[in-house]
């Protein structure tokens, strides 16, 4: 399965990546308010245009011009940020490794179920000791946690091995 990862932004324009399982996935999670920004909680999020498919053949340079331009000027002061366009083979390689990265990490948490808000409610108030965790809560129990101060991160299926099977 393919995954949908897009590049979304809060209305305080705090930006992050979004994985979803497809365009319909993103747009009920959206409407459910299941998505937020990892910085601020809002769940006023918009998709913003996705780096590796925006057209960047107008900022190619012939190889002395641009050596021309470096040695007049720093990327900075002319206003340009350093930009790469891997392969598309180093680009699957790099979300093959990225999403073994995240599911080493999700297998790594304690997955308490539907037990997972009174957990996080317990940890955030010291009544037991931190620890990474994950399981189920209702829409209404993430956003009375977030309320609360309290960090969570929905985690998609596709990373979950527990919920693949």
């Amino acid at each position: 399965m393919a995954l949908k990862v897009f590049d979304l932004a809060c209305e305080h324009d705090h930006v992050f990546e979004g994985w979803f399982a497809s365009q319909e996935s993103y747009d009920n999670q959206r409407e459910q308010g299941l998505v937020r920004c990892p910085v601020c909680h809002s769940d006023q999020i918009t998709r913003r245009v996705s780096a590796p498919h925006l057209n960047i053949s107008h900022l190619r340079h012939s190889p002395a011009s641009a050596s021309a331009s470096a040695a007049d000027e720093s990327p900075a002061v002319q206003g340009r940020a350093a930009v790469a366009a891997p392969s598309s083979g180093q680009l699957v390689r790099l979300q093959a490794e990225v999403l073994r990265q995240i599911r080493s990490i999700v297998r790594q948490s304690d997955d308490v179920g539907v037990r997972f808000a009174d957990e996080a409610r317990r940890m955030h108030s010291g009544e037991i000791e931190e620890r990474p965790i994950r399981g189920t809560a209702s829409v209404e129990e993430c956003r009375e946690l977030v309320e609360d101060g309290i960090s969570i991160m929905p985690i998609p299926d596709i990373l979950d091995d527990d919920r693949l099977q």
